[in-house]
């Protein structure tokens, strides 16, 4: 550890029906008008197993009920252990932030109460009063904006939790298909000289326990994707499959994870190829994204594989041209929601350490 690091976090210790916390997002996007629909959609659902309370809003959430006309009483709460009594009468808020209503106008305020609710539900959890955490959408700019020095929330995430950047996978997950990308924001052009072995390596094992530990597979299979078109083709259209990736796959086979491949991606995501493993492995941002975001389109989930806490994400951002105008579907902020609690009970049930 580098020396003023932050140490890494130990998993939190969950208890059975602990709640779930759920991080504003911008307050002028369309993420409180998702909150308040999740609820009015979950809150006599007996699957739910984990209710779940949002971290600070409440009059950007009672006026976002109003906007979208929706019967969802606002319940301030205190502390997290108040929310599963608060959650069949309403929707459990941590009370202490807020701001101004504005939807589709982002401001500097906004930002902040975005960036408040983050830090502190992500501290709920790691203290394990919280189950998990469901982020909805920031706007990056306007955090940037404020001083915000990471990429993204996954970014952050991984360093309050005192891990690597390298340590926190991005999995995008639907009902038919989870896929996970080896490199993500960067430019096509820098993808071959980005890849690794070793990337390669530590990416499908942060993956291949949290298929076993958050979704409780016993055995997964996982499927790498190639590179280059048709594999490379014998080096005709690249090395990368022969020289990075098959050395990658030997070795993991070799410490006992079930990988095939490289696969071709044209071949991948075929109806019959889907159902022969649990996630797909890709090497960059479009072929992992394309095919879920086209098969999922209203449940697609960003789950943060690789932390102590249990974290999703609706695969969507702030959207703010139609923030107040009720067009947003909830759908992948209810399947958020749905995951997480799915996670939690995995957790729960075959406790994880460090």
């Amino acid at each position: 550890m580098t020396p003023g690091a932050t140490p890494p976090s130990p998993t939190p210790q969950l208890a059975p029906h602990a709640p779930l916390a759920v991080a504003l997002g911008d307050p002028s996007g369309i993420g409180p008008e998702l909150i308040v629909a999740a609820w009015s959609a979950l809150h006599s659902d007996r699957d739910v197993t984990h209710p779940f309370f949002a971290v600070g809003g409440i009059e950007v959430l009672r006026a976002a009920a109003h906007m979208r006309g929706l019967d969802c009483p606002i319940i301030p709460i205190a502390e997290a252990a108040e929310a599963p009594m608060a959650w069949p009468v309403g929707l459990p808020v941590l009370a202490g932030i807020d701001v101004d209503y504005t939807p589709g106008t982002p401001s500097p305020e906004g930002a902040r109460v975005a960036l408040t609710s983050l830090e502190w539900a992500t501290q709920i959890a790691l203290r394990g009063d919280a189950a998990g955490l469901v982020t909805a959408p920031v706007a990056k700019a306007e955090l940037t904006a404020i001083g915000f020095q990471f990429p993204g929330q996954t970014e952050f995430l991984s360093a309050a939790c005192g891990r690597k950047p390298s340590d926190a996978v991005m999995m995008l997950a639907g009902p038919s298909l989870r896929t996970v990308p080896i490199t993500v924001h960067c430019a096509l052009s820098e993808v071959p000289a980005r890849l690794t072995p070793e990337l390669i390596i530590h990416k499908t094992v942060v993956t291949h326990l949290a298929l076993k530990r958050d979704f409780g597979i016993a055995k997964p299979r996982l499927a790498m994707a190639a590179l280059n078109p048709h594999a490379g083709e014998n080096g005709q259209f690249g090395d990368e499959e022969a020289r990075l990736i098959a050395p990658a796959i030997k070795a993991l086979r070799e410490s006992g994870v079930d990988v095939s491949g490289p696969v071709p991606g044209d071949a991948l995501f075929m109806p019959r190829a889907r159902s022969t493993y649990a996630a797909a492995l890709c090497m960059y941002h479009e072929p992992a994204l394309l095919p879920l975001k086209a098969l999922e389109v209203d449940e697609g989930v960003n789950v943060t594989l690789g932390l102590p806490i249990i974290r999703t994400s609706p695969d969507h951002g702030t959207a703010f041209d139609i923030a107040g105008k009720r067009k947003a579907d909830p759908g992948a902020m209810i399947a958020a929601i749905r995951m997480a609690c799915a996670c939690a009970s995995a957790r729960t049930a075959i406790p994880a350490h460090g």
